[in-house]
């Protein structure tokens, strides 16, 4: 009985032990003393459509069916924080966010240049007051659109610099909608704007008035780490990158990557049409997957500050691509030497169906989901296939992902094993999963593989992650 006793004073104190003590509170902030403000303050929200991945440890790289004997994952054990993680790819409809964000954005670029070249100005016009085109010029970047005193201040520093007289924090008129109808223009000023956008008409198809694809530009801006790093003590200007690239995704991969195959419907269909909008997103290479990232933080952002009060706006954590030891990590789903997602070591379940979107025969690119229906020659709607244990859909198979990590043979052997990741500007980029045209082999978790990330392929797509801190509150959800 005593035993008994012992025993479970001992199991008591053991998980008393792991408890983590309460911070002491916020206190009374008038009483002329500093404490630390309460963790409660910011709690992560789960983004919607991701799921969280645990921080964790495990056994990275390929453990067995090392069939190629050139094995450039060697085992090794590592540790990775925890992040949040888009539960599928990014589909053809997510992404039309992105371009019709840009599509907006250069509407009202073009009707606020029009507009400022006609003599309206935000720190003496009204734009809200006006019908035409004045309504859509450049405002204050003010809460109430109106010139402030700083507007005029910048405009006093900036004037007789090249010729222009910029306002530093003037913005884009964003509460007046936009009208694409041609037929409603409300002036002709308006019309010439707008009009810029599209294919000029020697160079339309059919007299078909379209949005010309090649203005589609994302502009941003990011802080070159290694940079920053290795030069300490300098300007901060130096450490700046900016960036301006085309973000419409690349539709003729569907033709391009298969020679003698006839696949124009995919060319002609797949990212605009209806039918696809559940789809996996392609024809998108590395720089445009990270230009996503950078608009959906910047998105997510602007519609907390429109929701918050003023100044209280708590900025989120920035989306980004996963390294390369994250996607492999979220990949396992929690399993210890899984070669797939699902565990393994088969392709297919205990009645014969296949686990996964990919290329089974040679010359075969059908898989058989059931006994009745067959499966996807190209692409397969997302969820079409059953989650793995973190809730992750399509990580083997479908589409290959982009990594953020840049691809080196040696990757796995350098690396830290603390949240291993290495650092580069190679042209080089990992891509991880395999996609419905590759063998299983590819579509193993430790399956290594890279593309060019200038290239886009009609066999790559994307999912992002976005971090949060040790020890955040966050409820994790298996699944069988």
């Amino acid at each position: 009985m005593n035993r008994i006793l012992v025993s479970i004073l001992l199991v008591t104190l053991s998980l008393s032990s792991c408890k983590i003590l309460k911070s002491r509170g916020s206190g009374n902030r008038n009483d002329g003393q500093i404490v630390s403000e309460s963790s409660s303050v910011w709690t992560p929200v789960r983004p919607k459509g991701m799921v969280p991945i645990p921080s964790g440890s495990f056994v990275l790289g390929q453990t067995d069916y090392d069939f190629t004997k050139t094995n450039d994952a060697p085992v090794k054990t590592v540790t990775v924080s925890g992040f949040f993680m888009d539960d599928t790819e990014i589909t053809n409809s997510e992404y039309k966010y992105f371009v019709n964000y840009v599509k907006d954005s250069i509407a009202r670029t073009a009707l606020a240049d029009k507009a400022e070249s006609l003599g309206f100005d935000p720190l003496n016009q009204n734009p809200g007051g006006d019908d035409g085109i004045g309504a859509y010029a450049y405002i204050s970047g003010s809460e109430d659109g109106e010139g402030t005193p700083y507007d005029e201040y910048m405009r006093q520093v900036n004037t007789g610099r090249d010729g222009q007289n910029p306002i530093n924090d003037r913005r884009l008129n964003k509460k007046i909608p936009l009208e694409w109808d041609k037929y409603k223009y409300p002036d002709v000023d308006y019309a010439e704007a707008m009009e810029g956008l599209y294919y000029p008409p020697e160079e339309r198809m059919n007299g078909q008035r379209t949005m010309d694809t090649r203005k589609l530009n994302y502009s941003y801006v990011t802080v070159d780490q290694d940079a920053a790093i290795k030069r300490k003590g300098t300007f901060r200007v130096d450490f700046r990158k900016e960036f301006n690239l085309n973000i419409y995704p690349d539709t003729t991969v569907w033709v391009r990557d298969f020679n003698y195959s006839y696949n124009d419907p995919m060319h002609q269909d797949y990212f605009w049409h209806k039918a696809y909008a559940d789809y996996p997103v392609v024809g998108i290479n590395w720089n445009q997957a990270t230009a996503f990232c950078d608009f959906r933080t910047r998105y997510h952002n602007d519609a907390l500050a429109r929701k918050s009060k003023k100044g209280k706006a708590v900025k989120v954590i920035s989306y980004r691509l996963p390294t390369e030891i994250e996607w492999e990590y979220a990949a396992k789903g929690g399993l210890e030497n899984a070669p797939y997602p699902w565990g393994g070591p088969y392709l297919t379940d205990d009645r014969g169906c296949y686990l996964a979107n990919f290329k089974p025969k040679r010359g075969d690119y059908l898989e058989i989901n059931d006994g009745k229906k067959t499966g996807y020659m190209y692409t397969a709607p997302i969820k079409t296939f059953r989650p793995n244990g973190y809730g992750l859909y399509d990580m083997a198979g479908n589409v290959a992902e982009w990594t953020s990590s840049p691809y080196n043979r040696s990757t796995y052997t350098m690396s830290s094993s603390l949240n291993p990741s290495i650092s580069g500007v190679e042209k080089k980029k990992s891509v991880r999963g395999g996609s419905w045209k590759d063998v299983g082999y590819l579509l193993m978790i430790s399956s290594r593989d890279w593309e060019h990330k200038d290239s886009a392929r009609s066999f790559v797509g994307f999912r992002t992650v976005q971090s949060y801190p040790e020890g955040s509150k966050v409820n994790y959800r298996r699944t069988k």
